[in-house]
């Protein structure tokens, strides 16, 4: 077994979504799921096979996003694995839920922003994801003005009251 890791290439502040699913429909749903979640949601998701064609299939609403999704589904190159890149103003909290409850979903490895590798185990004819290595490591323990900040960066962006 050969170990490796995959950088995730994508513009800085762009999110998304790393996945593991077990069917071909998985593109279908997920689009639609997204779709339903956040009318006008702007994304990619790209789909790697792991049976027949073992083709990498994909789906979106935005060109740019779609692009990033393939480019990245082939390096990482995983069966049944799925990456969902979200454009601008649209982020992993808003439908990660959703995403879960889709029943081909099996799991989650990460849903960021930061730079990201991805983990790969390859044997034979077949590549799996071990998990992934999501940011940096902490730098410290956060103080009372940490925790000021972090409360209202929090309300200023909308997502505690």
């Amino acid at each position: 077994m050969e170990l490796s890791t995959v950088q995730i290439e994508k513009p800085e502040e762009t999110n998304f979504i790393l996945g593991q699913s077990h069917f071909i429909k998985t593109v279908e749903d997920l689009h639609e799921a997204l779709v339903t979640a956040v009318p006008g949601i702007k994304f990619g998701l790209a789909f790697c096979e792991a049976s027949t064609k073992c083709l990498i299939r994909w789906s979106g609403t935005d060109e740019a996003m779609i692009e990033l999704a393939k480019k990245n589904a082939a390096a990482v190159g995983a069966g049944h694995s799925f990456i969902i890149f979200l454009g601008e103003g649209f982020f992993p909290v808003n439908i990660l839920n959703t995403i879960k409850m889709v029943p081909e979903v099996c799991s989650i490895f990460c849903a960021t922003a930061n730079s990201t590798r991805v983990i790969i185990a390859e044997e034979g004819e077949g590549r799996g994801i071990l998990g992934v290595i999501d940011g940096s490591s902490p730098k410290g323990v956060e103080g009372e003005e940490d925790i000021a900040w972090r409360k209202g960066f929090l309300r200023m962006i909308g997502y505690k009251l």
